[in-house]
């Protein structure tokens, strides 16, 4: 249980990982977790602009495993982390393909506009290709669980393919680049 919101132990820049190691707060391995943590916050923000309740539920399993995730990028310990799964990333293909099956090829760039909802789902798929750079860079390092990195980059994918569906269902055209500006 978390009893106390502030601890003090990180006001010289420093925090604690989850097995007690000491680490700058501007480490490649916190500034990675603290991107799928803005990415999970995000995806707060669009859960409450959307209506549909089938989505809202993909939503909520994906906060999960960003906290997943989060923890799992928070340790070094591989044998007594809490790991995320390849089943995830399953999940997450079986939401893409469903979701692309509902709509019609694309033939050209679309650019990040629509509803509100879609504009914040588009939102979310940026800060996860944030996050997924981030991952990437500490993976240059460190090692770490490569589920992780899979995870990000199917789960930008499947936003993209969110906020066409977004789009679709709230009566928005997708607007395409204009190429001859």
């Amino acid at each position: 249980r978390i009893t106390k919101v502030y601890t003090k132990t990180g006001d010289s820049g420093v925090t604690s990982l989850v097995f007690g190691e000491r680490v700058s707060k501007d480490s490649k391995r916190v500034e990675a977790y603290g991107d799928v943590d803005e990415l999970n916050s995000v995806i707060g923000v669009v859960r409450t602009k959307i209506d549909n309740r089938k989505i809202d539920g993909i939503l909520n399993n994906i906060q999960n495993d960003l906290f997943i995730i989060g923890a799992d990028l928070a340790s070094t310990d591989s044998d007594k982390a809490l790991r995320l799964k390849n089943s995830r990333i399953k999940y997450l293909e079986k939401q893409i393909d469903y979701y692309l099956l509902q709509l019609e090829p694309l033939r050209e760039f679309i650019l990040p506009y629509g509803s509100e909802a879609c504009s914040f789902t588009h939102l979310a798929r940026t800060v996860a290709r944030r996050a997924e750079r981030k991952v990437i860079t500490l993976m240059k390092d460190e090692k770490i669980n490569i589920n992780i990195l899979i995870y990000i980059n199917r789960l930008s994918d499947l936003f993209f393919v969110i906020a066409r569906i977004l789009n679709k269902n709230d009566g928005y055209a997708e607007s395409y680049v204009d190429f001859s500006k």
